[in-house]
């Protein structure tokens, strides 16, 4: 089963999409999407894969952030797309990083370390080309051309802590204008990456998941 993790509202462009590119998961895939509040947001066991999806502030932040631990810690394969990116980041700085105090400027405009902070550039409703590094697995799976991509956030990650999470194992595989890093990933885990933009959109017009949800199905039904 694949766990799809957020706060449904169909008041949104980017979940309707995300409706519509979860009804062209492979019935086998079994996908759902699952509230963060919900019981079964906090007992992933049986999940061959978690999408922690855009939505935030999320009713349960807590529980978002258990399960970028949880595929971690398993090794099951992790997507997070917009939200589920900014919230990957502070994970990362937190337990990979060692920065105790890393946090998400939307929930704590206060915090000392603002890891996800807000853009110069608001990137609602916005498209901007991601250009993906050469090497990377993002570059493997998207091919290292040029592509635009739909964004519908304001936040994204503090160039100043850029370096701290390369340090610690964390690889950028694409930039965007505005956005600085758009996707990264974790290069040891069997399906790990995140990113700014939103993969699902376009997928219902198109009749056909795109390469980035392609190959984290893939990745699931493996497992």
């Amino acid at each position: 089963m694949i766990v799809a993790l957020g706060d449904r509202d169909t008041g949104y462009l980017t979940h309707r999409e995300i409706d519509a590119a979860l009804g062209l998961f492979p019935v086998e895939a079994g996908a759902q999407w699952v509230a963060t509040d919900s019981p079964a947001a906090r007992s992933l066991d049986d999940a061959g894969g978690v999408w922690l999806l855009p939505g935030t502030p999320y009713r349960d932040a807590g529980a978002a952030f258990a399960a970028i631990r949880h595929c971690l810690e398993r090794g099951t394969p992790f997507l997070g797309t917009c939200g589920g990116f900014q919230h990957a980041l502070v994970e990362l700085a937190r337990g990979r990083a060692g920065i105790a105090n890393a946090a998400h400027e939307e929930s704590d405009p206060d915090a000392v370390d603002p890891v996800v902070s807000r853009l110069a550039c608001s990137l609602v409703g916005e498209v901007r080309l991601v250009t993906p590094v050469p090497g990377t697995r993002f570059a493997a799976i998207c091919g290292n051309e040029p592509f635009e991509g739909y964004h519908y956030c304001g936040f994204g990650l503090d160039p100043a802590y850029v370096e701290p999470l390369e340090r610690a194992g964390v690889v950028v595989g694409a930039t965007a204008p505005d956005a600085g890093v758009e996707v990264i990933e974790l290069p040891e885990h069997p399906y790990s990456i995140a990113t700014a933009f939103q993969p699902q959109v376009g997928a219902g017009a198109r009749g056909r998941l795109g390469p980035l949800l392609e190959a984290f199905v893939a990745a699931a039904n493996a497992r």
